[in-house]
């Protein structure tokens, strides 16, 4: 009598997200081509894929994607501030060219 081997077949995975794919996307577009728009709405799709994952009860996949596209999203809305911060400053310290003509730089 021939026996036959027991064999575990895991469960398909759950299908991914549309909205953590397009946060991810948008987010890393918001740090290239679109700078700050993108971000911003990766940002929005993240946080909506996020909850729209979570009231799957896991019909639905890609929460580690939306996660991503959140954190990315901030990065470049942070990087936007500090480009802001850094242009103020330059601007309000002396407007940069007399500062360097103060101090003999400049000919």
């Amino acid at each position: 009598m021939k026996q036959t081997p027991y064999t575990y077949q895991q469960p398909p995975a759950p299908p991914t997200s549309g909205l953590a794919v397009a946060s991810l996307v948008s987010s890393i577009l918001g740090l290239t081509f679109v700078p700050t728009l993108g971000s911003i709405v990766g940002l929005i799709l993240g946080y909506m894929a996020k909850r729209q994952i979570e009231e799957s009860a896991g019909a639905q996949g890609g929460e580690g994607l939306a996660r991503a596209g959140i954190i990315v999203g901030w990065v470049g809305v942070g990087l936007f501030v500090l480009g802001i911060c850094v242009v103020l400053g330059f601007l309000l310290l002396g407007g940069g060219l007399t500062a360097c003509a103060a101090l003999g730089n400049v000919q």
